[in-house]
Protein backbone atom coordinates (compact mmCIF):
# COMPACT_ATOMS: atom_id res chain seq x y z
CA UNK A 1 0.00 0.00 0.00
CA UNK A 2 1.35 3.27 -1.37
CA UNK A 3 2.16 5.75 1.68
CA UNK A 4 -1.43 8.44 2.02
CA UNK A 5 1.45 10.56 3.07
CA UNK A 6 3.27 11.36 0.04
CA UNK A 7 3.41 14.04 -2.66
CA UNK A 8 0.91 12.94 -5.56
CA UNK A 9 1.83 15.51 -8.39
CA UNK A 10 -1.61 15.47 -10.79
CA UNK A 11 -0.73 16.19 -14.71
CA UNK A 12 -3.38 17.51 -16.81
CA UNK A 13 -4.14 20.91 -19.02
CA UNK A 14 -8.19 20.24 -18.03
CA UNK A 15 -8.77 21.40 -14.64
CA UNK A 16 -12.22 19.14 -14.57
CA UNK A 17 -9.75 15.96 -14.98
CA UNK A 18 -7.37 17.07 -12.35
CA UNK A 19 -10.15 17.60 -9.96
CA UNK A 20 -11.83 14.48 -10.52
CA UNK A 21 -8.52 12.78 -10.22
CA UNK A 22 -7.92 14.88 -7.06
CA UNK A 23 -11.25 14.17 -5.19
CA UNK A 24 -10.73 9.79 -5.98
CA UNK A 25 -7.00 10.70 -4.75
CA UNK A 26 -8.33 12.51 -1.26
CA UNK A 27 -11.28 9.37 -0.71
CA UNK A 28 -8.73 7.00 -0.84
CA UNK A 29 -7.06 9.51 1.82
CA UNK A 30 -4.14 10.60 0.33
CA UNK A 31 -3.60 14.28 1.28
CA UNK A 32 -0.47 16.10 -0.06
CA UNK A 33 -1.68 16.89 -3.80
CA UNK A 34 0.31 18.95 -6.10
CA UNK A 35 -0.99 20.13 -9.70
CA UNK A 36 0.01 21.11 -13.11
CA UNK A 37 -1.53 21.77 -16.65
CA UNK A 38 1.19 20.29 -18.86
CA UNK A 39 4.46 18.83 -18.72
CA UNK A 40 6.11 22.08 -18.65
CA UNK A 41 4.61 23.32 -15.42
CA UNK A 42 5.10 19.81 -13.66
CA UNK A 43 9.39 19.92 -14.64
CA UNK A 44 8.67 23.04 -12.53
CA UNK A 45 7.24 21.65 -9.50
CA UNK A 46 9.48 18.68 -9.83
CA UNK A 47 12.34 21.11 -9.47
CA UNK A 48 10.92 23.44 -6.73
CA UNK A 49 8.89 20.56 -4.43
CA UNK A 50 9.32 16.98 -3.08
CA UNK A 51 7.12 14.84 -5.54
CA UNK A 52 6.50 10.92 -4.69
CA UNK A 53 4.85 9.88 -7.43
CA UNK A 54 3.30 11.72 -10.51
CA UNK A 55 0.14 10.79 -12.23
CA UNK A 56 0.51 12.30 -15.55
CA UNK A 57 -2.48 12.72 -18.65
CA UNK A 58 -0.94 11.83 -21.91
CA UNK A 59 -2.06 14.58 -24.54
CA UNK A 60 -1.43 17.94 -23.05
CA UNK A 61 0.20 21.44 -25.32
CA UNK A 62 3.36 22.36 -24.75
CA UNK A 63 4.86 19.53 -23.20
CA UNK A 64 3.01 15.78 -23.44
CA UNK A 65 2.71 13.13 -20.68
CA UNK A 66 5.03 10.91 -22.98
CA UNK A 67 7.72 14.07 -22.79
CA UNK A 68 7.62 14.38 -19.33
CA UNK A 69 7.95 10.92 -18.69
CA UNK A 70 10.88 10.79 -20.67
CA UNK A 71 12.21 14.15 -19.22
CA UNK A 72 11.99 12.30 -15.89
CA UNK A 73 13.62 9.11 -16.60
CA UNK A 74 17.11 11.11 -18.33
CA UNK A 75 17.12 12.68 -14.76
CA UNK A 76 19.20 11.28 -12.10
CA UNK A 77 17.38 12.73 -9.59
CA UNK A 78 13.97 11.34 -10.67
CA UNK A 79 14.38 8.52 -12.98
CA UNK A 80 13.02 6.01 -10.23
CA UNK A 81 9.87 7.92 -9.82
CA UNK A 82 6.93 6.06 -9.69
CA UNK A 83 4.64 7.58 -12.60
CA UNK A 84 1.34 6.70 -14.25
CA UNK A 85 0.31 7.35 -17.60
CA UNK A 86 -3.30 8.35 -17.90
CA UNK A 87 -4.71 8.17 -21.42
CA UNK A 88 -7.90 7.92 -23.64
CA UNK A 89 -5.98 6.44 -25.96
CA UNK A 90 -6.30 2.56 -25.54
CA UNK A 91 -4.03 2.36 -29.00
CA UNK A 92 -1.46 -0.47 -28.65
CA UNK A 93 1.55 1.59 -29.53
CA UNK A 94 0.80 4.17 -27.73
CA UNK A 95 1.10 1.85 -24.33
CA UNK A 96 4.08 -0.27 -25.95
CA UNK A 97 5.95 3.57 -26.23
CA UNK A 98 4.83 4.11 -22.50
CA UNK A 99 6.44 1.31 -21.59
CA UNK A 100 9.49 1.41 -23.50
CA UNK A 101 9.66 4.63 -21.46
CA UNK A 102 9.80 2.50 -18.47
CA UNK A 103 6.00 4.10 -16.94
CA UNK A 104 5.30 1.79 -13.66
CA UNK A 105 1.39 1.88 -15.05
CA UNK A 106 -1.52 3.50 -17.51
CA UNK A 107 -5.10 3.75 -16.81
CA UNK A 108 -7.63 4.46 -19.60
CA UNK A 109 -10.28 7.43 -19.33
CA UNK A 110 -12.92 6.83 -18.59
CA UNK A 111 -11.96 5.57 -14.93
CA UNK A 112 -13.58 4.20 -11.95
CA UNK A 113 -11.82 5.32 -8.70
CA UNK A 114 -11.86 1.81 -7.95
CA UNK A 115 -9.77 1.66 -11.04
CA UNK A 116 -7.56 4.27 -10.02
CA UNK A 117 -6.99 2.34 -6.62
CA UNK A 118 -6.04 -0.63 -8.25
CA UNK A 119 -3.61 0.76 -10.45
CA UNK A 120 -1.88 3.39 -7.66
CA UNK A 121 -1.90 -0.20 -5.49
CA UNK A 122 -0.04 -1.77 -8.43
CA UNK A 123 2.53 0.54 -9.15
CA UNK A 124 3.59 0.46 -5.30
CA UNK A 125 3.91 -3.18 -4.63
CA UNK A 126 7.36 -4.28 -3.97
CA UNK A 127 8.33 -0.62 -3.01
Amino acid sequence: MADSRMNILVVDDFSTMRRIIKNILRQLGYINILEADDGTSAMEVLRSEKVDFIISDWNMPQMSGIELLTAVRTNEEWKDMPFLMVTAEGQKEKVIEAVKNKVNNYIVKPFTPKTLTEKINKVFEGK
